[in-house]
């Protein structure tokens, strides 16, 4: 069993982080060239988008010890971002793993891999992110590894990068980006906005005018 469990050095203002909160996860995507996001991913809670930056995790298929580590280790405010290979034949999170989270001050828990415990879940505000639910549980013998880059339903998310998620799934930037993301993203909301104003006056003419 081994892991790089250095932290990662904090290189954004947190307060920049709230504001993606408010922003649709499918608008961020179109400003980052509709590159990034994890694909399969659905949301397992009841509540507001989620925003938090990355404390990542890979473990192997079927197995959370290392998912356990992460918890001792995760700060307000964090991500809990974990690479389950996708496997989806036992749960690796469950009630009990976000509750910890919750309690511990996380921001959420994105898994590419299965939650248990869904009709809980599902009606707590705190977020998760995962492929399905399945009732086997977990091994936990390991091997794993903490604060490395991770693979999320196809999407490579490195420590301290800045994660988002809500109705339509997760996506996942360098935080070095997100001043000029959140710039863009504001100014794509106002053109959509105005948009839809004029679909509803009827005086929309098309994508491109006429």
């Amino acid at each position: 069993m081994s892991g790089n469990e250095q932290r990662p050095v904090a290189t954004i203002d947190p307060g920049l982080i709230a504001p993606f909160r408010q922003i649709p996860t499918a608008v961020i995507s179109d400003n980052l060239q509709r590159l990034p996001g994890a694909t399969s991913l659905k949301p397992f809670y009841k509540g507001p988008p989620m925003a938090g930056i990355a404390l990542t995790v890979n473990t192997a298929a079927g197995d959370n010890l290392f998912v356990h580590r992460a918890l001792d280790m995760i700060k307000p405010g964090e991500v809990l971002v974990i690479n389950g290979g996708g496997d989806e034949t036992r749960a690796l999170v469950g009630e009990i793993i976000a509750a910890i989270a919750e309690q511990r001050g996380a921001a959420g828990i994105v898994l590419d891999g299965a939650i248990r415990d869904s009709a809980v879940l599902m009606t707590s505000p705190f977020p998760v992110f995962a492929r399905t639910a399945n009732h086997r549980g977990p091994y936990k013998n390991g091997p794993g590894a903490i604060n490395e880059p991770v693979s999320i339903g196809g999407m490579v998310v490195a420590p301290g990068d800045i994660v988002v998620g809500d109705a339509d799934g997760v996506v996942a930037f360098a935080p070095e980006r997100a001043s000029h993301l959140l710039e863009m993203a504001r100014a794509q909301e106002q053109r959509e906005a105005e948009i839809l104003a004029s679909i509803r006056a009827g005086r929309y003419q098309g994508a491109y005018g006429k």
